[in-house]
């Protein structure tokens, strides 16, 4: 797919790559090697032939996923007696912590056991965590009895221990496996290779688009099952497609390109700092390649290439700056004192990229609406069809179905047609693309704000303000904000893992993955932060604030117009940011 000129050089480097490992053929440029360690042929193995095992663990992983937390504060009130706030309590902890875990996943991938034995690791303690807690869903023993009229049995301390043991395998599980599968599958895919380039990109829309699939068949089938068949059903089949998701793993071992761990990237960056600050008095010389560096193109980093000196946080050269004392002392060997430019750069791209990190974290604190806000508005609309009432939180399928409709379109129909403009191999670049998606989240929120001012006029029209009903408006009204959303995630969400993937040096990729997954977590917490700040302040002096329990009283829309207000003060920090970003270069 790319120009002549880039596919001799792209041979060249094929060429002189073989011949400085002393071997023959066709192997990847990117320091890829097999199961066994050794150079990996490009030819029968990675590209898409591999990609359908690891969209398949996605999918079905999701699947197992979504099962459990769509409905699980329905568990939690209706099987464990829990109260609202309780049970709210418990949902929220979990999901922040399953967040947050691939932290823990990301080090271990990158430091030592890579990314494939991570997910092997993380995805049979996920496994063991589903099937306990489907056991405690279906053996009587491990759950209270059932509701006597008003009566409800509280859970025994052991119930409780087995259900939330459980759950929290799964928030452990799921850590090793959120911030590696992508970044696996996008291993599969030579960066030295223009073709193989433009696949990668493509292969970030198709991995989002198998996440929401599972969770399409989640929010709808498997909630279905639970409420109609049981939790212990409800449970066992998310387990079953967990065990599934397993072996479609391990399936495609023999065809995975892997990536060499590179040692802990936290002590790495720490040898960066504590080099610098030994040596703050120590002037940086202006030739930059007096710097210190391994030779050839060797890096100090197992499984990473070199990357380029640039100019920017001079202060982080001082790292790497040769001093008297270090040749005196024979301290080359010593990263603590002497560290090579290529480790400098490591730290100084996630500096970097750090302003970039920050600002998706509103986009994150908007996509939280979907399952709180928006649901709140939803419950105050008519929601019946015929004799059928449309549960509110199910219209989040319209934002599911907006992803699976917009990724094809971007992938087979719009970057096409913007290549021909911008002649980029992925159409827009991955800042250009999360930039789009920020402004489509203030669409999203004005959006939602229009259908709330339609609906308090109807309150007011019908005087309904101190009654806590629905009023004579359509639930449907709110599908284009979801839609919105869901188009928004297409662009900054997929956008986002294509950056970090792309821009985090070789021996970082788990963890880069991690931090955007991170952003999550920090925008559901954000949410709730301005939700406190915003009651607190519109109930000074007794008022009823903006949203106080009875909708009709108060002013949604005046919420969700403060979202949009502040995604748009963030996309103009964004604009700035992205415009002074300087790409990593690798040598």
């Amino acid at each position: 797919m790319g120009s002549q000129e880039e596919d001799q050089r792209s041979l060249l480097e094929d060429v002189l790559l073989s011949e400085e490992n002393g071997n023959k053929g066709p192997y990847t440029g990117d320091g890829s090697v097999d199961i066994n360690g050794n150079p990996v042929l490009k030819n029968g193995t990675g590209n898409w032939r591999a990609c359908p095992f690891i969209l398949g663990t996605e999918c079905c992983e999701r699947l197992a996923y979504y099962g459990i937390a769509t409905n699980l504060v329905t568990y939690l009130t209706k099987k464990l007696h829990e109260g609202n706030v309780s049970a709210a309590r418990n949902v929220t902890t979990w999901q922040g912590t399953c967040y947050i875990t691939p932290l823990i996943g990301a080090i271990l991938a990158d430091a030592y056991w890579g990314r494939y034995w991570t997910i092997a690791v993380f995805s049979t303690i996920y496994f063991v965590g589903m099937g306990t807690l489907t056991l405690s869903a279906s053996v009587p023993a491990f759950k209270p009895p059932s509701c006597v009229k008003s009566v409800c049995p509280e859970a025994s301390l052991s119930q409780y221990a087995i259900f939330f043991v459980g759950l929290y395998l799964i928030a452990l599980g799921t850590g090793g496996i959120k911030p590696c599968v992508s970044s696996f599958g996008a291993d599969q895919f030579d960066d030295t290779d223009p073709a193989e380039r433009v696949k990668k990109g493509s292969f970030f829309n198709w991995f989002y688009f198998s996440v929401n699939i599972g969770a399409l068949i989640s929010s709808s089938f498997l909630v279905w099952v639970q409420d109609n068949y049981g939790w212990g059903l409800g449970f066992g089949i998310p387990t079953l497609f967990m065990a599934l998701a397993i072996i479609s793993f391990f399936a495609g071992t023999t065809l995975y390109r892997f990536q060499k761990p590179g040692g802990s990237p936290i002590t790495r960056m720490c040898q960066v700092a504590v080099a610098s600050l030994r040596k703050w008095k120590l002037d940086v010389p202006h030739d930059s390649s007096l710097l210190y560096e391994l030779p050839d193109k060797a890096s100090a980093i197992e499984g990473s290439r070199k990357l380029e000196h640039t100019d920017e946080l001079k202060f982080l050269d001082k790292a790497a700056t040769v001093s008297d004392l270090d040749l005196k002392t024979e301290s080359l060997s010593n990263p603590w004192r002497l560290c090579t430019v290529t480790q400098v750069e490591e730290l100084k791209i996630l500096v970097r990229m750090f302003p970039i990190w920050a600002t998706t974290i509103v986009f994150s604190a908007v996509y939280a609406q979907i399952s709180t806000m928006f649901v709140e508005q939803g419950m105050v609309l008519d929601a019946t069809v015929g004799s059928f009432t449309i549960p509110p939180a199910s219209l989040s399928t319209f934002d599911v179905i907006s992803v699976i409709i917009w990724v094809p379109i971007y992938d087979r129909i719009l970057v096409p047609i913007v290549r021909r403009f911008t002649g980029k191999e992925r159409g827009f670049s991955e800042l250009q693309r999360m930039g789009i998606g920020l402004f489509i989240s203030i669409l999203a929120m004005a959006a939602a704000a229009l259908v709330e001012i339609k609906r308090l006029g109807i309150v007011k029209a019908e005087h309904l303000e101190h009654q806590k009903v629905a009023v004579p408006l359509s639930i449907f009204w709110q599908i284009p904000q979801y839609f919105l959303v869901g188009a928004a995630e297409v662009f900054t969400f997929i956008g986002q893992l294509e950056f970090f993937y792309d821009q985090s040096p070789d021996a970082m990729r788990s963890l880069c993955s991690a931090l955007s997954l991170l952003t999550t977590a920090l925008g559901n917490y954000l949410s709730s932060l301005i939700l406190t700040v915003v009651t607190y302040i519109t109930t000074l002096g007794g008022k009823t604030g903006w949203i106080p329990d009875n909708l009709n009283e108060g002013h949604l829309d005046y919420f969700f117009w403060l979202l949009a207000g502040l995604s748009f003060l963030n996309l103009l920090v964004y604009v700035f940011c992205a415009i002074r970003y300087r790409s990593k270069k690798a040598s």
